[in-house]
């Protein structure tokens, strides 16, 4: 990408140089600055570029009182945005965000000592809050609520903001990189999950990472007398259901391991991977972050269960209190790609098959018709069946697990997300009809 036209981008202006009204005039005058201090354009530095820009706006400001002020709330589904009062670091932001239909009204860029925040005109949908995470450098930690996203950039690090801003306009102009933006977001969670150890029956340390993002996300976090960690979303009047995935690993990881990547697989150099099932838990961290800004009604609980490995220990000593009022559940906890599992070998079945339907129903409404109803092994969905909750487990994306030609193609593992997501948006698992999967 040109420097002059990459510059424009990140600021919040079309590099086409299509602005009107008071746009356009700051631009023309920040380029006149620009041109009597002998700077040329194609070789000018980012900070000499925010410099004149800076100039230019507070000399136009202080001699046009009809600008928008920078506490004027703008509507701008009915005004100009007014990018001249914008804060410098997140002006491109809003820019873009505004250009996808994602309307704001407020915006700061926090001055380099303060997080940024962003308010909206209306509740950010889950698609529309996917594009933001999307977006988000992974140097950023995103807090989102309804109608407000807080930016933490690290203290020094407040141009990354620029390169949020850069890449909500690559979206904008091309929709199909908003899918390479999250894979990549979402490779950053799966290796910060593939570092921590959690072989069988010592799964202190996972677990305590995540109690602390459980804590900060669930409506109710504990953690139970055998050591699985429970938790509760609750998302209005509908049915209960649970998503699974264990946290430990059959063996630990070895010290002198490194992650190798090839295209979106994963290996371990040394001993196993732990993609089984830290693929799992991954996928569910993501659907609690999308949760909120859904169309789901109803209770999402969670369950990450220990020694799973050994005999699911950890999901067959869960309080039964905590189970009783589960309509269906879950499990994230297959190898391979699109297998929607309904019986343990073909032999006991995990629900009615109208249950493992809707999964292929939701592959085919999200663009994957493959994903198709089989018969598998042991897992977490077995127990939960035998509690009598109808239960499927999903394909995560991982093969050749327990073994060091363990592999993980986190591809396959964002697409159980998009599964999910289109079960839960859609409100597909209802009460009236979860009677009839009940084993």
């Amino acid at each position: 990408m040109e420097k002059w036209t990459k510059l424009m981008i990140r600021h919040g202006f079309h590099p086409e140089n299509t602005e009107t009204g008071i746009t356009s005039q700051w631009l023309a005058q920040t380029f006149a600055t620009l041109i009597q201090r002998h700077q040329h354009l194609h070789t000018i530095s980012e900070t000499d570029w925010m410099e004149a820009l800076q100039q230019t706006a507070k000399q136009m400001v202080s001699h046009n009182h009809d600008i928008p002020g920078s506490e004027t709330l703008v509507d701008p589904t009915k005004n100009e945005l007014p990018l001249i009062q914008i804060d410098p670091y997140v002006r491109g932001i809003v820019r873009w965000l505004n250009m996808m239909h994602i309307y704001t009204f407020y915006s700061c860029d926090g001055e380099g000592v303060r997080p940024a925040t962003i308010y909206f005109l209306d509740d950010l949908s889950a698609q529309q809050l996917a594009i933001i995470r999307a977006c988000t450098p992974q140097q950023i930690r995103i807090k989102a609520e309804k109608r407000k996203v807080t930016l933490f950039y690290q203290r020094g690090h407040i141009d990354d903001l620029l390169t949020m801003a850069e890449r909500l306009y690559n979206v904008w102009r091309n929709p199909e990189l908003l899918t390479t933006y999250r894979l990549e977001t979402f490779k950053h969670r799966l290796y910060s999950l593939l570092s921590i150890n959690g072989r069988s029956g010592r799964e202190a340390m996972i677990r305590q990472m995540l109690y602390g993002r459980l804590r900060q996300k669930t409506d109710w976090c504990q953690i139970d007398a055998y050591g699985n960690l429970l938790a509760a979303v609750y998302c209005g009047n509908g049915p209960t259901i649970l998503l699974s995935a264990h946290m430990d690993t059959v063996r630990p990881f070895s010290p002198k391991r490194t992650i190798i990547e090839s295209g979106t697989v994963l290996n371990s150099s040394h001993g196993i991977l732990g993609a089984d099932d830290r693929a799992g838990i991954a996928v569910i961290l993501e659907i609690i972050d999308f949760i909120h800004h859904s169309r789901f009604k109803g209770t999402l609980k969670i369950a990450f269960t220990v020694e799973e490995e050994i005999g699911c220990r950890g999901s067959r000593h869960i309080d039964p209190t905590f189970l009783q009022d589960i309509d269906a559940a879950i499990v994230v906890d297959r190898r391979g790609m699109r297998d929607i599992v309904t019986s343990y070998a073909g032999i006991v079945p995990f629900c009615d098959d109208n249950y493992g339907r809707i999964f292929e129903t939701a592959g085919a409404l999200a663009g994957m018709p493959d994903w198709k109803m089989t018969h598998g092994g042991l897992s977490d969905a077995k127990v939960f069946a035998e509690f009598g909750i109808p239960s499927v487990n999903l394909s995560v994306g991982y093969e050749h697990e327990h073994t060091e030609f363990e592999t993980l193609d986190y591809k396959a593992t964002l697409e159980t997300v998009l599964l999910l997501e289109t079960v839960l948006e859609n409100n597909m698992i209802t009460e009236k009809l979860v009677v009839t999967y009940k084993c």
